[in-house]
């Protein structure tokens, strides 16, 4: 097996310059570095990762803990991470916390132990043991999709979910990335507001996450916009996956005065909603129309096509690899929330014609 010594030699250059090239640790001359890389390439080098990571106590793995990885939204999201962080030279540790505060420290803890270089975390409804366990241990993480108050930095930063004090008298900066919700989710509202509706319906997610927190007050701003009152019948709780859904949209039409459209605020929800309709003969968007937040990847398939928010999941996932690296490299620099934007899809379920 080829050693870095066989590709210095190769290359006509020292040792120490080819960990350079490898390791990216110092610039190199570009002919210099086109050499190294065509030895490396004619020799069929491998380097030795356990042996550099000894050396430079970096084992270039990234730590992901997302809940739910059978969720498109979460699974798109993955991608992302793991393009970028392959392109970075960077592999994944990947555990699913469940959603449950206590399961979620025990697998941040397994992945820390596991000497990953940091992590990205989608945090619980409650992760203040999430939060402390990172704190007290200087691990660099960023927070994806779910934003906590009180550990991120910048304009855009949290602004709901379970506070949580900064842990380490206030010197450990957690960075966060994550989509716009409030906006998005109010033109939704003023959306079907506009095509005549009075009573919009919101199954709402999981109480105690930011999307969810922040998606509500999105849908009162959008009602209050449209001069329509505030109804807290008609926000039901949907907790964020199908099955909650199908519960929550039965007992929004068994209101005296059910809604006649709803929003519901993920794809997951959207699924129990639909089933719940069927189940009470109820098509969309004849009998009661229908917006959602996040897109899927064959809405346009459905009969209607889903009208839709699509958040860039990808992109939350490869920007999440990003930010992380940049806190690898600059451990003191300030946390910064990182915000994206969604795009509305205007399609069928809503009640309009087809837009093309």
């Amino acid at each position: 097996m080829p050693t870095m010594a066989d590709v210095a030699r190769s290359a006509g250059v020292s040792v120490a310059t080819v960990s350079h090239v490898l390791n990216g640790t110092r610039p190199v001359l570009p002919h210099t570095r086109q050499a190294v890389l065509d030895a490396v390439d004619e020799l069929g080098y491998t380097p030795n990762t356990l042996a550099r990571s000894l050396v430079t106590s970096r084992t270039r793995s990234i730590g992901l803990a997302v809940s739910a990885i059978s969720n498109p939204y979460f699974t798109e999201i993955l991608q992302g991470v793991e393009a970028s962080a392959l392109e970075h030279g960077y592999s994944l540790l990947i555990a699913d916390p469940h959603d449950d505060p206590e399961h979620e420290r025990k697998v941040v803890q397994l992945l820390h132990e596991r000497r990953v270089d940091g992590m990205i975390v989608a945090p619980s409804a409650d992760p203040r043991e999430l939060v402390s366990y990172l704190g007290r241990h200087q691990v660099p993480t960023v927070f994806l999709d779910r934003v906590i108050d009180g550990v991120g930095g910048g304009a855009g930063g949290a602004r709901a979910g379970v506070p949580v004090d900064a842990p380490v008298d206030g010197t450990q900066p957690f960075d966060q990335v994550c989509a716009e919700n409030t906006e998005p989710m109010a033109g939704l509202v003023t959306h079907l507001a506009g095509l005549g509706h009075r009573r919009i319906g919101l199954v709402a997610g999981l109480p105690g996450l930011s999307t969810t927190a922040e998606r509500i007050t999105g849908y009162r701003q959008g009602l209050t916009s449209a001069q329509l009152p505030y109804d807290d019948h008609l926000v039901v709780h949907g907790d964020s996956e199908s099955a909650g859904a199908e519960r929550a949209t039965a007992a929004l039409l068994a209101l005296a005065a059910p809604p006649t459209a709803l929003v519901t605020a993920n794809n997951a929800m959207t699924i129990g909603t639909l089933r719940a309709l069927r189940r009470h003969g109820l098509s969309v968007p004849d009998d009661l129309a229908l917006c959602c937040f996040d897109d899927f990847a064959w809405a346009d398939l459905f009969s209607p096509r889903l009208t839709a928010i699509a958040q860039p999941s990808r992109e939350i996932g490869a920007q999440a690899v990003r930010v992380l690296l940049e806190r690898l490299d600059s451990p003191d620099r300030p946390a910064r929330t990182v915000r994206l934007d969604c795009t509305f899809m205007h399609r069928t379920s809503c009640g309009c014609p087809d837009p093309g």
